[in-house]
Formats: structure tokens, sequence, C-alpha cells
């Protein structure tokens, strides 16, 4: 078994998880006409690791300086280890980020805390006043349950503007009481607009999220009404329970607000009340695995001009007999994870952005071993092999970079195998930005109403931004009024896991890549089954579909 391998099929077990919800409180303003849009990431080590690495990141809040984010960092806590943990706050701008401020402890610290709100005073520039991040942790409870609700409100007041044409923006916050008597949020609905009697999207959550298991647990619903400054407004609260809210005969609830209350006796806040809910159960990624559900890995690199001809020891593509050039590197990180999910060991593998022999003709997609009819190789080992024969064929690196044809390829595929017992993994190795981005775009949009998900791996020293948008983590992506149904772009720049001081490092950087390159693939597969409500299959009726009836559909050029 390989390093990379480790970190998923490694036997010990550890002594609990934990689930930390995240705030700011008082952080510092960077902006000048507005407040800052602050968002969290989370770096650990282990003792015997000289550098943090990430593990997670917080979405954006728009306009605070008092950020409750919604999303929680679940992690493994390992009570015989020292792991420490780093929280650095950054403010988003259209050109980059801000520093607002870190904060260093270790895991043992935030979950002995004698309270259940750690409060840590951020740090940042010797005499300057950054803010104070809270971390709540609690212990996950194994529960593989899924709440869907959908709120509807009634009457809500009117806005005190509304001779100026202003009108009621309401969204809902869902927090949850922690043992301290104080709350935590843990979503948030839409908002709609020009309404006083909104019908937000049901919204499906983890039982674990919205109240760690406990159908009793006192859960707080404020409705706002939404500014663009980011000074929401409240409207009311009211609380309830899980239990509550999923009983058929459960009345409305009054949205009370004491404040406006004592300012005026006759104020009402109108009522919230549930349209509809249920609880399912959850079903893993590891159900529909052993239920059948086979994993398809496809490949695509990159062999534009930018890379630098091959020959060239300073080419991206330079073929070196002690070591993997920085291709190879991506291909072995993430490939050795995958084909233990498939048990045909059959995949596809494309080179794009190319003259190919014998009349030059540039191709967008071109298979590594040359029979365009079944482009198959099997296994890793085969795809490096191919690849290296590609670089020695006489092809001449070229261009554009374009990624819609594979994407498209890809969706031509997918499409044919809609049961809930095939999902496809497209992995695109490139050194540069992408020349086709709205083509590119729409292509993914459309992907994502199919069991695929997309990894983009970046080599080299290309600025890389535009990948950012492509890899929608905190907004879905939109383009031309359409907008993708889910999440399936994971981007990640190869560069911050190249190590080069032994070959212990460059092995654990090669795992750390896969670790996160492949994070969200679980997530990603079971959202689309849950999406279509496929359920896991019984392996013993289950026959996986050869390679020879997965074929490219689209055109090779």
């Amino acid at each position: 078994m390989t390093d990379a391998i480790a970190p998923f099929l490694k036997n010990t077990m550890p002594t609990t998880q934990i689930e930390m919800t995240l705030s700011g409180r008082n952080l510092k303003n960077t902006d000048i006409l507005s407040k800052s849009d602050p968002y969290c990431l989370i770096s650990m080590k282990e003792s015997w690791q000289d550098n943090f690495h990430q593990i997670a990141k917080t979405e954006t809040i728009q306009d605070t300086l008092n950020p409750e984010w919604v999303k929680k960092v679940i992690l493994n806590y390992n009570f015989e280890s020292i792991q420490k943990i780093r929280f650095e706050i950054r403010d988003e701008d259209y050109n980059g980020s801000d520093f607002l401020g870190f904060y260093e402890t270790t895991v043992s610290d935030l979950v002995s805390f004698s309270g259940r709100q750690f409060v840590g005073k951020l740090k940042g520039r010797t005499g300057e006043n950054f803010g104070e991040i809270i971390v709540v942790t609690e212990e996950v409870i194994s529960c593989k349950q899924i709440a869907e609700i959908q709120f509807a409100a009634q009457n809500l007041p009117s806005s005190m503007w509304s001779c100026l044409g202003h009108t009621r923006s309401p969204f809902l916050i869902i927090s949850r009481a922690n043992e301290d008597g104080k709350f935590s949020v843990v979503t948030k609905t839409e908002v709609l607009t020009n309404t006083q009697d909104p019908i937000w999207k049901a919204f499906t959550i983890r039982v674990t999220t919205l109240c760690n298991g406990d159908f009793d647990r006192t859960l707080k619903i404020d409705c706002f009404d939404y500014n663009n400054s980011g000074d929401h407004k409240l409207i009311g609260t009211c609380y309830s329970s899980l239990r509550r809210l999923i009983s058929p005969n459960e009345p409305r609830m009054v949205l009370d607000n004491e404040r406006k209350r004592k300012q005026d006796p006759s104020y009402s806040g109108g009522f919230l009340r549930v349209n509809n809910s249920r609880i399912m159960e959850e079903l893993s990624f590891l159900d529909f695995i052993r239920g059948g559900t086979q994993m398809h890995f496809a490949v695509a690199i990159d062999f534009t001009a930018s890379n630098g001809p091959h020959t060239d020891p300073n080419s991206l593509h330079y073929i070196s007999h002690n070591r993997l050039n920085f291709y190879e590197i991506a291909l072995h990180g993430v490939g050795d994870i995958i084909q233990y999910y498939s048990s045909s060991k059959q995949f596809p593998a494309f080179g794009f952005g190319a003259r190919i022999p014998p009349n030059g003709q540039v191709s967008h997609q071109f298979p590594l071993n040359g029979n365009p009819t079944h482009p198959f190789c099997s296994g890793i080992d085969e795809i490096l092999i191919q690849y290296r024969n590609q670089l020695n064929s006489g092809i001449q690196f070229y261009g554009p970079t374009n990624f819609a044809p594979v994407i498209n390829n890809t969706i031509s595929i997918a499409s044919e195998f809609q049961d809930g017992r095939n999902y496809f993994v497209l992995l695109i190795i490139t050194d540069g930005q992408i020349s086709d981005m709205h083509e590119t775009k729409r292509a993914i949009i459309n992907a994502s109403l199919l069991p695929i998900s997309i990894i983009i791996v970046g080599v080299g020293n290309a600025d890389f931004d535009n990948m950012d948008e492509l890899d929608s983590d905190d907004r879905l992506l939109r383009i031309d009024g359409l907008c993708a149904k889910r999440d399936i772009v994971q981007f990640v720049p190869l560069n911050k896991y190249l190590m080069n001081n032994g070959l212990n490092q460059y092995i654990k950087s090669q795992a750390d890549l896969a670790k996160e390159v492949l994070a969200e693939i679980p997530g990603q597969l079971t959202a689309f089954m849950r999406s279509k409500g496929y359920k896991p299959q019984n392996t013993t009726e289950y026959v996986p579909p050869s390679s020879s009836t997965i074929v490219p559909t689209a055109p090779m050029s």
C-alpha cells in the first residue's frame, strides 16, 4: 500500500470526532466604504510536521465584523497526539484578500476548555486590536439521518419605509442551543424579496448538524429583513425543536421581538409555520460503494505550448530517469486512490492542446494510447507509460487550453449511465489559464446534472485565479442565466504540496495532495444520488459495464 492511500485505509481510529462552530467578534475593518467580508482558514499540523496544512475554509459572510459562520469543521481528535490548529481570518476582496488576524492553539485545549465557548484573541501586528475568534466544540454523535424542512411565514410587518418603496426581504437563521445556554448558527435560508408572506425553499440538513441527534434540543429561529450593508433587521424570533418541527400537528409559531414590543406594545412579528418536513436515512459513500456503485476514472493531460518542450529540463513535462515530473506526480497522487474503487481498472486517458502526427491537426482530445475506438489504459502504470510514449511520438505542443471538449465527452458518457450504479471522475491536469472559460462553465453546469465530479490539478507557476471561480465551494457556478445544480469541481495547485527536502517529505506531499483533491468526492457522489432518489444496489445483482461499453462519443479533435 502506498503512502498516498494510507490516510484513507488506515486502521487506527481517532479517539473521537469533534465538530467546531466558528464565529468572530469585533474584527478589524479593512474596507473603506463598507465592512469586511470575512472568512476563516483552518489549518492543522501534527507534532512531527514543520508546516500547517489547510483542512477547511468557511464561507464568506458579507459586510460584518461579527461573523457567525454556518459551515462546520469536522475533525478527528486523537487523545494521544499533539494536534496544533491555526485559525486565520481574512477579508475577501475582488483582487485577493486582506489579513484580519490569526490564532493558534491545540485541539486538546479546545476540547478540554471548561466552558463550551472558547475565546481566543486574534493576533497580528503589535499594538493593533484584531478582535476575537470564538470556537464551540462538540463531540459528534453517530446519527445517519437527514431532516428536510420547508418554512413559510405569514403576516410579517410592513417596513417603516414602505412609503418610500422599501419592502421586506426576509430570511431565516436557524441556531441550536449549546450547553452554556448560548446558540450556534447551523443554517440559513435564502433571501426572498418583496414579500410579507414568504415561502422558502425546502432545505436538507444532517440531523447531527442541526441538533447532534437530540430531537428535543432547543432550536432558535430568527427571521431577519435583509440589508445590503449587512445590518439586517430582526423581525422576530421563535423557539422549537426538531421533534416539534416534524410533528404533523404542530401549530404555527409567533415571531416575537421583545425590543420592538417594548417600543410598541401592539407590534406583531407575524407567524412562522412548517409547510413540509420529513426525516430521511442518510446513505453514505461507503453504502453506495459496498452496494455496487462503480467509480470510473478518466484523465485529460495538458499538452499546450506553455508547458515548454519536454526535452527542456525546465519543462513541466521533462522526463527524468530518477524523479517524476509534475504531471506524473499528480497522476500518481490522485490515481493511486481512485483505481481501488474501479473493478475494471480500465481508465480512458487523453491529451489535449497539441498538433497530432501525421498531419499536424490540432486536437483538443486525443487518446494517449493512440486508439480512438478504445482509449483505455489498464491502471495508472499504463497511463504513465502511454503518457511518456506520447511525448516521444512527434506531437507538437500547441494550444489553446480548452477544457470544454473533454468535459462534454464525459457528459456524453455519463448521460447513458444514470441508474445510480456508476459515477464518473474526470481528472484534468493543466499548467495554464483556460482559453474557453465561457464554454467550460456551461459544460460544468450541464455536468452538474449528471453523476460526474471534476478534479483540476494546476501545475507550474501560472496564475490560477480563474480556477477558483470553477471550484464553487461558497456559491454555485452561474452563467447566461443558468446555475449549477451542485458543486462538482475541486481545484488544487500542485505547488502547494511539492517538498523536495528528502524522500519522506516528498511522499507526504503526494499523500496530502490526494487527500485534498479527493476529499469532496464522497460528498459529491452522495449528493447526486440523494438528488435523484437513488438507493444502493444489491452487489449480487449488479454487473458493472465493461470498458468496451463506455466509449467516448465526442469527436476526437
